[in-house]
């Protein structure tokens, strides 16, 4: 799948930040980050698809739809791999070796074309300084059109725990609450498999982080073996929702939200 056309301003920063490169409040949300644009194609839509769990059954027919050319449907989701920006974080001043995914939301306003070109346009929405040693927590959020139409197709956003940023600052705004499971049975149960290598299928959807395919990288950093992807996560949590909620017609699936708590294997 081709990169989205991205340059960098700043090249050659360091993985993570030096103590003299603090940011601050009013420099996060100035930051700029240019639109990104990619083009992909069906093989594409069809591997994102396999790297959450479609086809796990090949005689189901409503899988099938997912990672088969004929009459083929993209997955939602796959908006949230699309013409992404590059490596903004690692560029805006944020110590990148402290940064931790929080939260992940996908609002989905026309269905994502099984191929085509597509831009996404990223905006810094809200810091929020978690006070003295606490670090930060930094709102983003993508909107993605189709290049050609200029059809708005989805709008993502995300959150960001910058756990060495303490100090940058800001009006202080809350931080939104967050969501309660109910105490009570849940409304619908769904079961999907995962296989071993799980991992190194999602990963050519583009993200190509070691820690998600070497095992001397994982145990590096304190995890028996290679950990699946978080957006492969959301990903199997949209499958679910697609087989258990929507009887896997994408058009159905409106908007996803999670919180990432813990790794999954």
């Amino acid at each position: 799948m081709p990169r989205p056309k991205w340059r960098s301003p700043r090249s050659g920063r360091p993985n993570s930040r030096d103590d003299n490169m603090a940011v601050d409040y009013d420099t996060l949300m100035a930051l700029r980050v240019p639109d990104a644009t990619q083009r992909y194609t069906a093989k594409d839509t069809m591997l994102y698809a396999l790297g959450i769990g479609m086809g796990a059954d090949p005689m189901d027919e409503a899988q099938l739809r997912f990672v088969y050319e004929k009459d083929l449907r993209a997955v939602p989701t796959q908006a949230i791999v699309l013409a992404l920006p590059g490596m903004w974080v690692r560029e805006s001043g944020l110590d990148y070796s402290k940064i931790v995914h929080g939260e992940q939301s996908a609002e989905f306003h026309a269905p994502i074309p099984s191929e085509g070109e597509v831009t996404g346009a990223l905006r810094i929405v809200d810091v929020i300084d978690k006070g003295e040693g606490k670090g930060a927590l930094v709102y983003a959020e993508r909107v993605l059109t189709d290049t050609a139409t200029g059809t708005k197709l989805a709008t993502i956003r995300q959150t960001i725990f910058a756990r060495g940023d303490s100090g940058i600052g800001g009006p202080g705004n809350a931080q939104p609450p967050v969501h309660v499971l109910p105490d009570r049975a849940p409304d619908g149960m769904v079961s999907l498999p995962t296989v071993p290598q799980q991992a190194l299928i999602y990963r050519l959807s583009g993200d190509y982080n070691p820690l998600h395919a070497e095992p001397a990288t994982a145990q590096r950093v304190g995890f028996p073996k290679p950990i699946l992807h978080g957006l492969a996560t959301f990903g199997v949590a949209a499958h679910a929702l697609l087989k258990g909620v929507c009887e896997y017609d994408p058009d159905r699936l409106a908007s996803i939200a999670g919180r990432f708590t813990a790794p999954v294997f």
